[in-house]
Order: structure tokens, then C-alpha cells, then sequence
């Protein structure tokens, strides 16, 4: 079998989904390996999951930065130094620019809480739940210069509970964890 794919994990909260893809790769049900763990925020308990899997992790706040080509920069040159060949999103609450998409075209995948098109942008559970649909989901696809705009890769639906963004939180999330491994062992293998 071939070499396991390298992935750094960007991520700027709680890492749910980083916590899913690790035991998925450790689990061997990914053929993968996250080699890195990138997030913008120092207080972000993605920290604490990625030292507890001893997985390295760099805090690389923006406002540390002259310009966004500059944090960007220092961004690659991270993944370069870890051989990172796959930038995957897990709750990276950031517009990945110009410059990180050039270094790695095609090679970067988002996890979004919505059935894109539909919500994109921050608090997508809160706004479907907001605006009464019955039916919301998540939507994997790989990332370029809009928001949520890319590709499509993969998508599932799941209920609305009428009124309550939690409940329904938690339910996407449980979709998460399993979509999010599963589309990115088809895109691995190809």
C-alpha cells in the first residue's frame, strides 16, 4: 500500500472534528496521518486534543502579521517544514487567501453545517434554525476564494429540531464526524 497522506488539521475551537479524523487515522479506517495542527486562536482547546494525540500544533494569530500575505506565508511555510500534502478545515474560522490556495490547489477541503449553498458563513445552524427550514445537513467540498463556495464533494441532510440550534448542533455534528472521514478516504484513494 502506498504512503499515508500527510494532513495538517487548521482548526480554531473545540476540534471535534480534529478528535474524529485522528481516531480515524490511528484507527487505520483513513490512510492518512495528521502531521500538523494549525489554529488562529492560542486559547483553543484543539490545542489541548492534538498535544494529548502528540500531534504538533502552531498558533499563528493574524494580528502577529504586517499583512495576510505575511501570516499566510508563515502558514506555509509551517506545512512545508511538517511535508504536509492536504490542508484540511475543521471549525478554521478564517478566508483562506490567494496565496495559501497557489501553494496548495485543490488540496484543501472545508467542513461546512450547512447544506451549502444554503447558510454559508459563521453560525450556519443558527440560521437555518433561525430562518424555520425543516431540513439542514453538512457539506464537505474544497475550499477556494469565496465563502463556501467551492466544489461540492459530499453532502448529507439532517433534521431541524424546530427551535433549538444546540440539538440540532449536536446532530450535525454526529453527521460530521463520519462524512467528513469517509469523503476524505474516496478523495485520498483517487
Amino acid at each position: 500500500m502506498t504512503e499515508k497522506v500527510r494532513m495538517a488539521v487548521f482548526a480554531s475551537g473545540s476540534g471535534s472534528n480534529f478528535t474524529a479524523l485522528e481516531q480515524a487515522c490511528r484507527e487505520g479506517e483513513l490512510h492518512a496521518e495528521i502531521v500538523h495542527v494549525i489554529t488562529d486562536k492560542p486559547e483553543a482547546y484543539v490545542i489541548e486534543r492534538a498535544k494529548q494525540a502528540k500531534i504538533p500544533v502552531t498558533v499563528l494569530q493574524p494580528k502577529a502579521f504586517v499583512s495576510k500575505q505575511a501570516h499566510e506565508h508563515a502558514i506555509i511555510d509551517t506545512l512545508r517544514a511538517s511535508e504536509t500534502e492536504w490542508i484540511i478545515l475543521a471549525g478554521y474560522m478564517r478566508l483562506i487567501g490567494h496565496d495559501l490556495l497557489s501553494a496548495y490547489p485543490s488540496r484543501i477541503v472545508n467542513i461546512h453545517p450547512s447544506l451549502l449553498p444554503s447558510f454559508p458563513g459563521k453560525d450556519a445552524i443558527g440560521q437555518a434554525v433561525d430562518h424555520g427550514v425543516k431540513v439542514t445537513g453538512v457539506t464537505v467540498h474544497l475550499v477556494d476564494a469565496g465563502m463556501d463556495t467551492g466544489p461540492i464533494l459530499s453532502q448529507e441532510a439532517v433534521r431541524v429540531v424546530e427551535g433549538d440550534a444546540e440539538s440540532t448542533a449536536e446532530a450535525i455534528h454526529a453527521v460530521e464526524h463520519v462524512l467528513y472521514k469517509e469523503t476524505l478516504k474516496l478523495l485520498f484513494e483517487q
